[in-house]
């Protein structure tokens, strides 16, 4: 984990009361019938994501996610206190990155976790905190670790054991739990990430048609997201992602005819940069990414990016402005904070081609 050492310069007020509390399914609509803002250096138009097919071109390339959401979450228990664990990557060794939270709904980080503390898990399993994620003291406030390495011990594999226990990571904006289908996109294919790659899920089968029918390409990488409920000042945890070598080649060969690399959001934007040499061509690649998309990293592939709406301060914002441009998306957060779009995975959307 990176402490940032710059602040997005996009200044605006979350609006509370606009956060998505449910899937568009659960009020009576279509995923692909959620509100788009689409935002040009021109201009910035209101839609809904059902017309993305209208403001994309013959050529224009769209970079998706592949990875699935897994049920990372669970109830668990510190000796007689109730708490909820979110499981994330897995390690090299075969540990898990997790992290504590308040129960019932994981409103707040717990810090106080120790190295050799063991947690007593659903159907008889066991989670043993090793040591702090990625070391002692690296949570920017000082005030403790919030993420841990740590063994889950379930009798079997741990997939199978979260299958059975687990449920999709959530917290208390949500006014109910909703089951693991609905944060799965139509790219799914790969399970591993802890939080859905939320950008892809307005997309259906019906939209991916008429775009590949207009001429826009698919090239599909793999990042398996990790917890994102980062501090104030904590940048994003090291994330496993792959680019297989076809969809590197659909990209460089999408840039050479001079048309567009949009990602679809900022899951798919930091696999491509992190395969991308200095004058932005991409190779194939997998491991492990820790690179911050900001200021100080630019962007070298990406042109143009489908994203939801972040808070202040949030990491993801310092990348939407890298590829967007600081007055373009100070712009287009202005316009959705006034036209009440809604906030978070299961919220709006915007297409920012700069």
């Amino acid at each position: 984990m990176t402490v940032l050492h710059e602040q997005p310069s996009t200044r605006f007020s979350p609006p509370a009361d606009l956060t998505a509390d449910a899937p568009p399914e659960a009020r009576g609509e279509r995923r692909d019938s959620v509100r788009m803002l689409v935002g040009t250096p021109g201009e910035l138009r209101h839609t809904t994501f059902t017309h993305l097919d209208q403001y994309l071109e013959p050529g224009d390339l769209l970079v998706v996610n592949t990875s699935a959401t897994v049920p990372g979450q669970l109830d668990a228990r510190r000796g007689r206190t109730p708490v909820v664990v979110h499981v994330a990557n897995r390690l090299a060794d075969g540990s898990r990155v997790v992290e504590l939270r308040t129960s019932p709904d994981a409103a707040r980080p717990v810090l106080d976790g120790r190295a050799g503390e063991r947690i007593d898990l659903p159907g008889d399993a066991l989670l043993t905190l090793l040591s702090a994620y990625p070391h002692e003291g690296s949570s920017p406030t000082g005030a403790g670790n919030r993420l841990w390495r740590a063994r889950l011990d379930a009798g079997g594999p741990v997939g199978d054991y979260l299958a059975r226990h687990g449920r999709p990571i959530s917290y208390g904006y949500l006014r109910e739990r909703f089951p693991i289908e609905d944060y799965q996109t139509v790219f799914a294919l790969h399970p591993g990430s802890a939080e859905m790659p939320s950008a892809a899920r307005p997309f259906t089968a019906e939209l991916v048609t008429r775009l590949v029918t207009r001429g826009i390409a698919f090239a599909p990488i793999t990042l398996h997201t990790s917890v994102s409920s980062q501090e104030a000042g904590e940048g994003p945890p090291a994330e496993w992602f792959r680019v297989p070598a076809a969809s590197a080649e659909l990209i460089n060969a999408t840039r050479r005819a001079g048309h567009r690399v949009v990602a679809v959001g900022t899951t798919a934007t930091r696999a491509v940069e992190s395969a991308a040499d200095i004058d932005g061509l991409v190779r194939a690649e997998s491991g492990w990414t820790e690179i911050v998309i900001s200021s100080l990293r630019p962007i070298r592939t990406i042109n143009g990016l489908i994203t939801g709406w972040h808070d202040p301060e949030a990491s993801h914002l310092l990348l939407v402005e890298a590829v967007a441009g600081s007055e373009l998306t100070q712009r287009a957060y202005d316009a959705a904070a006034d036209h009440r779009y809604r906030w978070h995975e299961f919220g709006d959307s915007a297409l920012l081609l700069p």
